[in-house]
């Protein structure tokens, strides 16, 4: 469920992105959902892999529009450093926005999507080290590229910048980043919505294909895996269409499958911290280390705290008034 509402979300941003580009959102999110499937339909994992390298590369530009923004550095390395509390305290806008961040960085799905791949692209145990290192490349990257983000956010609040959703907020940063750069980050938003689009399709087919005992891999060609490519189109269509229904309010749906992403996410994490100790299934090689276990289960407990505490401002909304 919680695949599928995500896939919305980035249908949802193509919709938003074409528009603000002068496109219609009934022709993009088709022409979308079509490329996306046509990506995956190569019967290539290695072709697959190279096309969505080559989006990862696009990131690159975010760089180039932070540098544009002319960030206050001084004033980012302190915030960075020195942890606050901001103005108006610990709200139950600031801990929606806060599990909503958590949900979207990481999602529930990005497990599936990431043992699967590993399982496709036909890793040994011997090639454990160099994936372990392809893993932390992508993770500082992806570091880097929100970093960028987190700079373009702060010029806009500094400048009294105000928006509604992602794409307007393109258009609102125009005169600080000029016309390319407006356009620029608007084929970045689409860029992401593709990118986010088929790894979370992939991780369903993936998992469903599993679970039913199909054919479940990118080098089989569709005749050789019928189930597994269904379901990667058939939700990849489903989702385009919902993003299509008549005043469906994408912005809002954008943020709650966020939220409910992060509040599934700490009892999706327990099962595999709890598989990650059986000694029986992984032996004494591969199993979790003590500082493993320590970061693990203090990471799903500032998980479960963050659902607690959205949870009771949801039913009490004056707690905690305390920290307010």
């Amino acid at each position: 469920m919680v695949n599928f509402l995500t896939l919305v979300t980035e249908f949802a941003a193509v919709a938003l992105a074409a528009k603000e580009l002068g496109y219609s959102p009934a022709v993009a999110v088709p022409l979308a959902a079509i490329g996306l499937i046509l990506l995956v339909g190569t019967g290539s994992y290695r072709r697959w892999e190279r096309m969505t390298l080559m989006l990862c590369g696009l990131n690159l530009a975010w760089l180039v529009l932070a540098v544009a923004v002319r960030p206050d550095w001084g004033s980012a390395v302190f915030d960075s450093v020195v942890p606050s509390m901001p103005r108006g305290g610990m709200t139950g806008d600031l801990v929606f926005f806060l599990v909503a961040i958590v949900g979207t960085t990481i999602a529930p799905w990005q497990m599936f999507f990431q043992q699967s791949c590993v399982a496709d692209k036909r890793l040994r145990f011997a090639d454990l080290k160099a994936a372990r290192f392809d893993t932390a490349i992508g993770a500082v990257a992806i570091s880097v590229f929100a970093l960028c983000m987190m700079l373009i956010g702060d010029a806009m609040f500094r400048g009294g910048l105000h928006y509604e959703d992602p794409a307007q907020m393109a258009s609102a940063l125009e005169p600080m980043i000029g016309r390319f750069g407006r356009i620029a980050l608007l084929l970045l938003m689409l860029n992401a919505a593709v990118l986010g689009a088929t790894a979370i399709s992939l991780s369903s087919a993936w998992a469903w294909g599993e679970v039913m005992g199909w054919k479940n891999t990118l080098r089989a060609r569709l005749s050789e895996a019928p189930g597994f490519y269904t379901v990667y189109a058939v939700c990849t269509a489903a989702a385009a269409g919902v993003t299509l229904l008549p005043g469906a309010p994408l912005q809002q749906i954008i943020l709650w499958v966020q939220v409910l992403a992060g509040i599934m996410l700490p009892a999706a994490i327990v099962f595999p911290q709890l598989l990650l100790n059986d000694h029986a299934m992984l032996g004494a090689r591969f199993v979790n280390r003590p500082w493993n276990n320590v970061v693990n289960w203090s990471v799903i407990t500032l998980l479960f705290g963050l659902s607690f505490v959205l949870a009771a401002r949801a039913l009490v909304p004056s707690w905690p008034s305390f920290l307010s």
